[in-house]
């Protein structure tokens, strides 16, 4: 039976916010950091949060993205259940309240072709402190995870998302399997599954 596995990307499939990576070129961490965790355990708008994050990053040469890009660290498990859910044949997407900019060039490595993330808005080589189209939030992580499904022929209730975040609890509720991993205290209340440590230890759950 051919699944769809969509996990989200920061403090997920990767280590860490990648927006507090971005945030430390513009000396704003330890500010998008405490609205980062306000956002993440469901105390803030997540739209509206990462409007008020992103208005730091005003400024950030372009070049430091790829500074960020090579920064970023996959969490553990991370590349082995890819390649696994690869090599039983089943489609693995991303999708992230992250931006494309770092989440796109570190799928392609994995061979991961599903990626959905909000892009930043650059102008004269730096960033301007906005993002550009839709946001991801936590009512688009759901519906990109069926319109994923229904692109890659799998029925819902064959679909398993991941993630550790309120801004994931709309996908892990649509998906057949809902995975909370290294979760915050809400998602984990709410999540039907938990897993810790590794994000390979999800397919000893399937």
């Amino acid at each position: 039976m051919k699944r769809l596995i969509v996990s989200d990307a920061d403090s997920t499939f990767f280590r860490q916010e990648v927006i507090e990576l971005i945030a430390e070129h513009a000396g704003t961490r330890d500010e998008v950091a405490a609205v980062t965790e306000r956002a993440m355990r469901g105390e803030l708008d997540f739209a509206g949060s990462l409007r008020e994050r992103v208005a730091t990053l005003a400024g950030v040469p372009v070049e430091a993205l790829e500074k960020v890009r090579a920064a970023v660290e996959l969490m553990p498990g991370a590349r082995e259940l890819v390649a696994e859910c690869h090599a039983r044949g089943w489609a693995f997407g991303l999708v992230s309240g992250g931006f494309e900019e770092i989440a796109v060039p570190i799928a392609r490595e994995l061979g991961i072709e599903l990626v959905r993330a909000n892009r930043l808005e650059v102008a004269d080589g730096v960033l301007t402190g906005r993002t550009v189209g839709p946001v991801v939030d936590r009512a688009a992580k759901a519906a990109t995870l069926r319109e994923w499904a229904a692109q890659a022929g799998v029925p819902m209730e064959q679909t398993v998302a991941v993630g550790d975040g309120a801004n994931d609890l709309d996908m892990i509720g649509a998906a057949g399997v809902g995975v909370a991993f290294n979760a915050k205290p809400l998602v984990r209340a709410q999540a039907p599954h938990v897993i810790e440590d590794r994000l390979d230890n999800l397919l000893a759950l399937l």
